[in-house]
């Protein structure tokens, strides 16, 4: 994935330069300029399929002018957005090249020899790398039955080593809810000297509930809590790299110690803002996957099956055997899908794709060739 976005930006960037002067604005008026055409479905990596919208791709083209100039001022201005689209101060604010790279700092910042990450299984594993690569112990914790966080679990396993907690919510890859009362109760037991981080990457497809609420919408007045954000998702801009967190500013400033120097580039920046005061294409990509995520169901439910509840843009489906065998039976169809998570190796993760991407998958699915009635609860 690092090499294929390198390469992406390396060639847009230098095709757009290029370009420029004899290439009229309109040409970025469509996000299929961003498409791949290895005829490869790709349903794996839980991005928008649809893309930025026109407001965000005119901006990229529109900066891409200014590529020869390090970002000074404007990750300032950003985080001022930022901080005001959330009421909150500006030095309550971090910004990150992806979500990734706040988990890095995070990791860094309250962890080391001696010390613990506490998470669930399975879930988002960036954070758990960084744990490892400063030495601190990973402890993880099997989700329950109804697949949210197993709190009860997690707090018997908190100690004085424990200063860590990683929560992904909505979670990845099991797209499912942890409460939002069950969250706040069990920060509330964690030791004095345990952070937590909340991962909100898919927050926007979570809709509004009495069991789901963002730690950034709704704060805990707690400087342990640290929540995440990422541009990746509802904003189509993954391969863009852009995250932020929320926190106290004396929590920011013990992440900020390990942050890379000029680690926001230019034309995101100027993306992300035009993404933020386009609330319209928001809205438009939110109900679009509410209508994928439920045609996904639908179709799952003409033939029996029975996926995961999902509060995201991707589902999780038993399929009753090996996952890689499933993962492998796609990809012979041209079909890339989530890889195999343990403990769950019979499950697969599909990220949702336009609707005939999504027909491409049910027509590979339906030419599984195991007996169909061995699949479902």
């Amino acid at each position: 994935m690092i090499t294929s976005r390198r390469l992406f930006l390396r060639s847009a960037g230098a095709g757009a330069v290029a370009g420029m002067a004899a290439r009229p604005l309109t040409d970025f008026s469509s996000a299929a300029t961003f498409k791949q055409d290895d005829g490869l479905v790709r349903l794996d990596n839980n991005e928008n399929a649809y893309g930025p919208s026109k407001k965000v791709l005119d901006a990229i083209h529109s900066s891409v002018g200014c590529v020869n100039r390090y970002p000074l001022m404007e990750p300032n201005s950003l985080t001022e957005r930022i901080a005001d689209l959330h009421g909150r101060k500006p030095e309550q604010i971090l910004l990150g090249c992806g979500s990734t790279d706040i988990l890095r700092m995070a990791a860094f910042a309250f962890l080391g020899k001696g010390k613990q990450l506490i998470q669930a299984s399975p879930t988002f594993e960036a954070i758990e790398d960084y744990a490892r690569s400063a030495s601190s112990e990973v402890i993880s914790v099997g989700l329950t039955l109804t697949f949210s966080h197993d709190l009860d679990g997690m707090q018997a396993r908190a100690g004085s080593l424990t200063t860590l907690v990683y929560i992904c919510n909505p979670n990845n890859p099991t797209a499912s809810l942890t409460p939002r009362k069950d969250l706040e109760d069990f920060i509330a037991k964690l030791p004095a000297s345990t952070f937590v981080v909340i991962d909100e990457a898919y927050h926007h497809y979570a809709g509004q509930s009495g069991m789901y609420a963002s730690f950034i919408d709704h704060p805990l007045d707690n400087e342990r809590v640290i929540v995440t954000r990422t541009f990746s998702e509802v904003y189509g801009l993954a391969g863009m790299r852009l995250g932020y967190a929320m926190a106290s500013p004396n929590t920011v400033q013990k992440m900020r110690q390990f942050a890379s120097q000029d680690n926001i580039n230019t034309v995101v920046i100027q993306a992300a803002l035009a993404a933020l005061e386009d609330t319209e294409s928001v809205n438009d990509s939110i109900r679009r996957n509410m209508d994928d995520r439920q045609e996904f169901f639908n179709q799952a439910m003409a033939r029996a099956l029975k996926p995961i509840d999902s509060h995201a843009n991707f589902v999780m489906m038993n399929t009753f055997h090996p996952a890689e065998e499933v993962i492998q039976h796609f990809h012979e169809n041209k079909i890339l899908i989530g890889r195999s998570f343990s403990p769950m190796r019979t499950y697969i993760r599909i990220s949702l794709g336009r609707p005939e991407e999504m027909q491409r998958f049910w027509q590979a699915w339906d030419m599984l060739p195991y007996p169909k009635h061995t699949m479902h609860h």
